[in-house]
C-alpha cells in the first residue's frame, strides 16, 4: 500500500459546482451528471463515479510477450481485461468496437476478488490492465492491483501515455511495469487526430521511470504518418537520452483497421530501417511486431543470445538469474 491508498480521482474547484478528473490530462471539468471525454467517469453528486467499475468486456489469457513485455517474466501467461471507453480517438485503434464505445453492459460483473481469483485459476503470473486505456478505469485497476500485489502476482498496464502526475505517483506501490506507446512525434499530429498530446506522454514516460516502474515502449509504425528517419531519430534519441539505453522499443507494424483502411500495411524493410536507427542512438533492446520474425533478446555487452522467442513463444531461456550466462551482465527486467 501506498500512502496515496485512499486517493480521490478528483479534486472540487473552489467556488465552481464543477469538479476536475485527475485520472488522465484531459483534466476534464465536470458538471452534476457530466461525463469526461473518455465516456465512463461521471460528475455524480459531487463526486468522481467510475461508471465501468467491476464491468469489463474483454477478458483473456495471453502469453505477456503479446502485451508486449519481453523482459517481464518471459513465456509466463498473463490475465488480460479491459473495459469499454477510451481518452484518445485513434482512427487505426484494433479494439476500436470497445475503445469508442461508453455502452457499459452491467450484466457482467466481476468484483477485484474475483479478478485475482481468475488469474490464479487461469495459472497467470500478472494481470495487465489492457485492451482500452486503463487509465480511465484506474480505480478499479488499482483495487485490483493492490490485491494482486498481496497475492504474489505482477500488474502490467499497457497504456497510451496520458496519465496525470497525481496517477503516477500512486502507482508504485502497487504497479510493476507498463507498455507505453509513443504514437508519434508530431505534436500536432497527437493533437488534432489521436486527441492526446505529445508532451504530456514524454511527461508521463519520464515520470514511470523515474518512480522505478520497469517501462517498455511500443511505436506502431504507419508508412506516411510516422515513419521519417527524422521522427524515428528523435523518438529512438528520446527513449536513450531521457528514459535509458535499456529501456526496451517495440517496432510494430500497422495493419489496415477502423478508419484507416486505405492505408496500405507497414513492410519488414521500414521495420528494419527503423531498428537500425534505434541500433545508431544506442538502445540496448529493440523487437519487431505484427509479423512473423524472431524478437530474440541479446545480451548488449558480448552479443550472446539470451531468450530465444517464435511468435509469442519463448523456446529458450538462457538467462542465469537475471544475468547472461556468458559475460555475467545484468540484463535490466523482471525476471522473477
Amino acid at each position: 500500500m501506498t500512502a496515496h491508498e485512499n486517493m480521490k480521482y478528483y479534486k472540487t474547484e473552489e467556488g465552481k459546482d464543477r469538479i476536475v478528473c485527475l485520472l488522465c490530462q484531459h483534466y476534464c471539468k465536470l458538471k452534476e451528471g457530466q461525463v469526461g471525454i473518455c465516456g465512463v467517469n461521471k460528475n455524480e453528486n459531487g463526486e468522481l463515479k467510475n461508471l465501468v467499475y467491476g464491468h469489463p468486456v474483454a477478458l483473456n489469457v495471453d502469453p505477456v510477450e503479446k502485451k508486449p513485455l519481453y523482459h517481464l517474466l518471459p513465456g509466463s501467461k498473463a490475465l488480460s481485461f479491459g473495459t469499454v471507453g477510451c481518452n484518445f480517438k485513434c482512427p487505426f485503434c484494433q479494439n476500436w468496437d470497445i475503445s469508442q464505445e461508453t455502452h457499459v453492459n452491467k450484466q457482467i460483473e466481476v468484483s477485484p476478488e474475483k479478478m485475482v481469483d481468475l488469474a490464479f485459476e487461469h495459472g497467470a503470473a500478472s494481470i495487465a490492465y489492457t485492451y482500452n486505456e486503463p487509465t480511465i478505469f484506474y480505480p478499479y485497476a488499482k483495487d485490483i492491483g493492490v490485491i494482486a500485489k498481496e497475492r504474489g502476482l505482477k500488474n502490467i498496464f499497457v497504456s497510451n501515455g496520458f496519465e496525470t502526475k497525481e496517477i503516477i505517483a500512486d502507482m508504485p506501490g502497487w504497479l510493476d511495469a507498463a507498455n507505453i506507446d509513443l504514437k508519434s512525434w508530431d505534436d500536432a499530429y497527437y493533437k488534432k487526430v489521436l486527441k492526446g498530446g505529445l508532451e504530456g506522454v514524454k511527461e508521463t514516460l519520464r515520470r514511470m521511470v523515474g518512480e522505478g516502474i520497469w517501462v517498455e515502449v511500443t511505436t506502431l509504425i504507419i508508412p506516411g504518418e510516422n515513419d521519417s528517419d527524422r521522427d524515428l531519430q528523435e523518438m529512438a534519441a528520446f527513449i536513450a537520452d531521457e528514459l535509458g539505453k535499456h529501456v526496451p522499443w517495440h517496432l510494430s507494424a500497422f495493419h489496415p483497421d477502423y478508419k484507416m483502411l486505405d492505408h496500405q500495411a507497414t513492410g519488414l524493410e521500414t521495420l528494419m530501417r527503423a531498428k537500425k536507427i534505434g541500433q545508431e542512438a544506442g538502445l540496448h533492446y529493440i523487437y519487431l511486431g505484427n509479423v512473423p520474425v524472431h524478437g530474440d533478446t541479446y545480451c548488449p555487452d558480448c552479443g550472446e543470445l539470451l531468450i530465444d522467442r517464435t511468435g509469442y513463444s519463448v523456446t529458450v531461456n538462457r538467462l542465469e538469474d537475471g544475468h547472461c550466462p556468458k559475460c555475467k551482465r545484468e540484463i535490466e527486467g523482471i525476471w522473477k
